[in-house]
């Protein structure tokens, strides 16, 4: 519960957070560290002495995406800056990477830079010893103070630092309001003048939603909204694992039903498990649909996408009457870490040193800072920052709580089970008490 009061306080302050203090510059060097304030390595004799490159795995690999562009930038500045050093990106959707990972994990073969994801997701590559502790790098040049209080606590196990967050989000329902206002519907405040949305919009030949289900746990990162509705507040899958609960609770059932509901008025686009994240988001930024439902990081993708000027945001509605839509689904973000087997260990460590200290500002100036990790100095409404991400701005303040995703909370043998059950579900309706039975004996035979 700690770690969630830390985080509540710092979404609740939001990204609007001033005091990042200025990246690079300066020319103090700190003998024997991972880097000294231009971002050059502490080995700096043998550095210039050979060429190296270092891979440097990651999740945006969408050019139209914020991210995407200010990363080719920053490696290019990087490389630039010096010669000897080749950063060799390997740019993947999440579900890829994921799988390539622990592919990479089982033959001990990770990267020099790869990304994780949070709290239980990453405990099995650090208690493989996978992962290099970061505190050292974390202290070099004032990096571990750009980081938003607290956020760093979902990355570190027993005192160490594994992982640094490129995000700290929460989900939203982004809509488009021409489309909207075409079908004559408005933003719904319940999940049942939702579905009405959803048919009406139908009936009037309007895609309602999108969704990028290839990569599975996007479906199931509404399916948990969902469940936070309908368990009338957070802390489900913690009471599960306390044995207060069972995945056959009314909650849980309710939330199957709810989903399938969705589902099967026709909510989603045709063949939704064929398309990848980066596709079905596409659907939306391209006003072929009016509700994508996603977290604050597709902020800075959708305000450079053709919708800009177009969309608003809402909170999911309550469901059944249950549930509070100021708790939201909470996403401390992806994080880079380091490989603990790199061959150039020092040398990354310095690049990954200075990429972060560089990433608040450059997220800001390619209007892809809502929802970043990190301290933000800057006027996101003086820097054209739309109205929509203002809107999002404005969400962060109004956090009352919340849950994480379902694979950031569970072992990854139930999380598996669970991820493929909900993306079942955009295939064939089940029974939902089949549903929870399925997940219940994947929590048992995972938690012997």
């Amino acid at each position: 519960m700690a770690k969630m009061s830390k985080w509540l306080s710092l979404v609740m302050a939001g990204t609007l957070a001033l005091s990042l203090t200025a990246c690079g510059g300066g020319s103090k060097t700190d003998e024997g560290s991972a880097s000294n304030a231009s971002g050059t390595s502490g080995n700096t004799d043998s550095a210039k002495e050979k060429n190296i490159t270092i891979t440097f795995q990651n999740i945006y690999p969408d050019p139209t995406d914020p991210k995407n562009k200010l990363m080719n930038k920053l490696v290019k500045q990087y490389e630039t800056d010096h010669p000897n050093i080749k950063i060799e990106l390997d740019s993947l959707n999440t579900d890829q990477q994921k799988l390539k990972l622990k592919t990479q994990a089982a033959s001990k073969e990770i990267p020099d830079i790869t990304v994780v994801n949070p709290a239980a997701q990453m405990q099995p590559f650090v208690e493989a010893k996978l992962l290099a502790p970061l505190n050292d790098m974390l202290d070099q040049n004032g990096l571990k103070d750009t980081f938003q209080d607290g956020l760093l606590d979902w990355y570190s196990f027993d005192g160490n630092t594994y992982a640094l967050p490129d995000g700290n989000n929460i989900a939203v329902v982004y809509y488009n309001k021409e489309l909207f206002d075409q079908a004559g519907v408005k933003v719904p405040t319940t999940f049942e003048e939702m579905l009405d949305v959803v048919k009406t919009l139908k009936s009037k030949g309007i895609q309602p939603m999108a969704i990028g289900e290839k990569d599975s746990w996007t479906g199931s990162f509404l399916f948990m909204n969902m469940l936070l509705r309908t368990n009338n507040g957070p802390g489900f899958l913690k009471d599960v694992i306390d044995k207060k609960k069972t995945f056959e609770d009314p909650a849980f059932i309710d939330a199957v039903n709810a989903f399938q509901n969705l589902v099967q008025a026709g909510a989603f686009q045709e063949g939704a498990t064929s398309f990848d994240y980066n596709a079905g988001e596409n659907l939306f930024k391209t006003g072929k649909v009016a509700m994508y439902f996603m977290g604050t990081w597709a902020t800075g993708g959708i305000e450079t996408s053709s919708v800009n000027g177009k969309v608003g945001v809402f909170k999911f509605p309550t469901i059944g009457g249950k549930g509070n839509p100021d708790e939201f689904m909470l996403a401390p973000g992806s994080a880079f870490a380091i490989s603990a087997d790199s061959e150039h260990l020092e040398e990354t460590k310095a690049f990954l040193n200075w990429f972060m200290r560089s990433f608040p500002k450059e997220a800001f100036e390619a209007k892809g800072a809502v929802g970043i990790g990190q301290k933000v100095d800057g006027d996101f409404k003086a820097a054209g920052y739309s109205d929509m991400a203002m809107e999002v701005l404005n969400l962060f303040k109004e956090v009352k709580g919340g849950d994480l995703a379902f694979d950031n909370t569970m072992n990854p043998g139930t999380a598996q089970v669970h991820l493929t059950s909900i993306q079942n579900l955009f295939a064939q309706k089940k029974d939902a008490a089949e549903v929870a039975k399925e997940h219940q004996a994947a929590f048992e035979a995972n938690n012997k």
